[in-house]
């Protein structure tokens, strides 16, 4: 009997809009004929990131793009590995003779670490290896000295996080995803002076072991050779590297089952169809009122063939078209708001009258 080659899995960690799901958007387009399963950590009822990556799937049908995308949906993987991660991976391992790697995305909330334990596990461990961990960094947040696009939204996330010491600053946190890379991309290099991206370069090297390569980037443009198959087994060595956070996450913490993100709202809002402009306004009056970290989806434009992909941090929003709109598929506009202490109904209410629909 054939015995299969262990299967490569590479792990995307980061913070908030430093580009981790515009990175996993460019292998997927580059994949090359490598069959690829994605496991996305997703927060909402919408799955918008696992919906962007499903774009991705060039000469898939429907049913098969579905099958290679897997969004866990209750929280930060860090914290779920117990109760959706497990079961995810024991279906890859079952089909790992139909797969060449899976990636997967975590959460901003999430600290690498632990998921590279859980590739201890026996059961995984036997049929799975970490071929790398990758960090990507905001280089203009970072030249900026707040780690974070939009500091004092990662902040918030932080708070939410009773795992984390709440007085620690940001730095200690990206030092933690840091801690775990095998290989650290300096992303939006284009909006980085030279001199800056240098301090940013240097900044970084001081948190790794001088085996860790940093390359730059820009929207994670970068060969698929270069950011795969590295082979670092990254589960064999992980409980050598030292984070801020190790205490959190030790054999016999009984704090960790408690962990939830209960307070950390995602509320899903369906409208018509709405002006760009009017829309994008009105996006970002509620996040400065209501003090949104994130919103993603898809809107429906009038007399517009395409969907308007949106995604935003803090004030910033990234918008394109990226797909026809299907002859039986409705015209809607889908969002997802995500939070502290958001109120649906009234955050649906102000988002119509703003657009008058």
């Amino acid at each position: 009997m054939k015995t299969l080659a262990k299967l490569p899995v590479t792990i995307v960690t980061g913070f908030l809009g430093s580009g981790k799901t515009t990175l996993l958007r460019h292998m997927l387009d580059n994949a090359q004929g490598r069959r690829i399963a994605v496991i996305v950590n997703e927060f909402g009822e919408l799955g918008i990131d696992g919906e962007i990556l499903k774009q991705c799937t060039i000469g898939c049908t429907e049913e098969e793009a579905t099958g290679r995308v897997y969004e866990l949906a209750n929280g930060c993987l860090c914290c779920t590995v117990q109760e959706e991660f497990f079961p995810v991976m024991r279906e890859l391992v079952a089909r790992r003779g139909d797969l060449d790697h899976i990636l997967i995305e975590t959460s901003g909330l999430a600290l690498p670490k632990p998921l590279v334990q859980a590739f201890q596990w026996p059961e995984i461990r036997s049929a799975c290896t970490v071929d790398a961990v990758i960090t990507v960094v905001d280089s203009p947040a970072v030249a900026a000295g707040t780690f974070a696009a939009f500091p004092d939204q990662v902040d918030a996330q932080r708070k939410l996080d009773p795992n984390l010491d709440h007085e620690s600053p940001l730095h200690e946190l990206f030092a933690d995803q840091l801690a775990s890379a095998d290989l650290v991309i300096l992303n939006k290099a284009d909006q980085t002076s030279a001199e800056d991206l240098a301090r940013v370069r240097a900044e970084v090297a001081e948190e790794l072991p001088p085996a860790v390569k940093i390359i730059e980037a820009s929207n994670g443009r970068l060969p698929l050779d270069v950011l795969i198959g590295l082979g670092a087994g990254s589960e064999e060595h992980i409980d050598s590297r030292h984070s801020h956070h190790d205490h959190h996450h030790g054999e016999g913490d009984d704090d960790h089952d408690d962990h939830d993100h209960d307070a950390f709202d995602s509320i899903s809002i369906e409208l018509p169809q709405a002006d760009e402009s009017l829309l994008l306004d009105a996006l970002t009056q509620l996040v400065v009122k209501h003090g949104i970290l994130r919103v993603k989806g898809f809107a429906a434009i009038p007399n517009k063939p395409m969907r308007l992909l949106i995604q935003g941090v803090g004030t910033r929003f990234d918008k394109h078209f990226d797909r026809q709109w299907g002859a039986d598929e409705a015209r809607v506009t889908r969002l997802v708001l995500i939070g502290q202490e958001l109120d649906a109904a009234q955050l649906e209410a102000q988002l119509r009258a703003a657009l008058s629909v």
